[in-house]
Formats: structure tokens, C-alpha cells, sequence
């Protein structure tokens, strides 16, 4: 009718492949499955759950903490001030003397040094342990650092470090567990500790 020449048309290879006859019958249709985020929330959870779980030890406890662990010390230092008064009169005996004020001055500074060596090394090498003195143990407390961990000897030696900047205004800064949110005295913010009950 037009006249035109008749133009055949040929398919190319990705047309070919293509299912155009719908002789197959369609596969169910099934919504993505949704990613789980469970393990996510668990880490949430137990985020939250830690935080709440929390309890900081408060200073009236913490201080009968120390009074035990002090009453420790007095005992163990009473015990080499009797060995050491007694070694060193029969020190002195042998040469035919006997203590008075002026030859027992060696002695006083050898149990000044006794009593702050033997401190030192009680609250460091126990902090430094488990992070509980004999009297922390009692109390149900813990000395931590930061995420909960167990502090190293090196924090243990600030923090008794940082008594003595604790005790030497007045004791202000043990005083201000008292008003710390979370009950830490100056020398856990110098050791960056915490003090939590067990």
C-alpha cells in the first residue's frame, strides 16, 4: 500500500536472553528481611546496665576503710618499733650503755621512715593487686580506674601520693568525696581512680 520496502529487524544478544513468552510462572515476591540490630542493643543494654550499676563507696565508709587499714599498720609497726628498741638496747648494752633521749635518735628516725615506708608499700602493693587494702575488703570496697579496670602500681603510687595533698589542707580533700557527684577525693582525680562498692 505505501510502497516501502519491507526492513527486517534483528535482536541483539541481551534481547535475546530476555523471557518475553511469560510461560514461567512468577516466583513469590518476599520482603528484604530486615537487619537485626540485637547486638547493637545488647551493647546499649549493657552499657546502660553498667552505668546504673554502679555504686561509689561514700566517705563515711571509705573512711572506716581506712581506719582499718591504719589500725593494720599501727599493729605491724608496733611490732618492728618492739624488735628494733629491743635489738638496739643490746646494741647499746654491749657497749655498756643504756637508751636515754640523747642516743635514741637514730632509732626514732629509723621508725619514722619504718612507719611511712611500711604505708606506702601496704596501700600500693595492695591498690595495685586487686584494688582492695584489708579494710576496703571488709567495707566492700574497690579502688578502679578508668572503664572499671584494676589500676596499675604506678596509679597506686600517685593516689598515696596524693594523700598527703589530700590531707594537708585540712583534709579538704578528703573532705570532698563529700560533695564529689562521684565520690572522689583529690587524690583519685590525681591518680584518675575510683572508689566503688563491690
Amino acid at each position: 500500500m505505501f510502497g516501502g520496502k519491507r526492513e527486517e529487524f534483528a535482536l541483539t544478544p541481551d534481547e535475546e536472553s530476555l523471557d518475553l513468552g511469560g510461560s514461567a510462572e512468577p516466583e513469590d515476591w518476599q520482603f528484604p528481611r530486615e537487619r537485626r540490630a540485637e547486638p547493637a542493643q545488647r551493647s546499649a543494654e549493657s552499657a546502660s546496665n553498667s552505668i546504673t550499676e554502679i555504686r561509689w563507696g561514700g566517705f563515711f565508709r571509705r573512711a572506716l576503710a581506712f581506719l582499718v587499714d591504719v589500725a593494720m599498720i599501727v599493729l605491724l609497726v608496733s611490732i618492728m618499733a618492739s624488735l628494733s628498741y629491743i635489738g638496739y638496747k643490746v646494741g647499746l648494752s654491749a657497749y655498756g650503755r643504756s637508751i636515754n633521749l640523747q642516743n635514741s635518735t637514730p632509732l626514732f628516725v629509723f621508725l619514722t621512715f619504718a612507719w611511712v615506708g611500711l604505708a606506702t608499700v601496704y596501700f600500693v602493693v595492695f591498690h595495685g593487686m586487686e584494688g582492695k587494702t584489708i579494710g576496703k575488703w571488709l567495707l566492700g570496697l574497690r579502688v578502679v580506674g578508668a572503664e572499671r579496670r584494676v589500676i596499675t602500681y604506678r596509679q597506686a603510687f600517685l593516689r598515696s601520693l596524693g594523700t598527703v595533698v589530700s590531707v594537708a589542707p585540712l583534709g579538704l580533700g578528703f573532705l570532698w568525696i563529700i560533695w564529689s557527684r562521684e565520690k572522689r577525693g583529690w587524690h583519685d582525680f590525681l591518680a584518675r581512680t575510683w572508689v566503688i562498692r563491690d
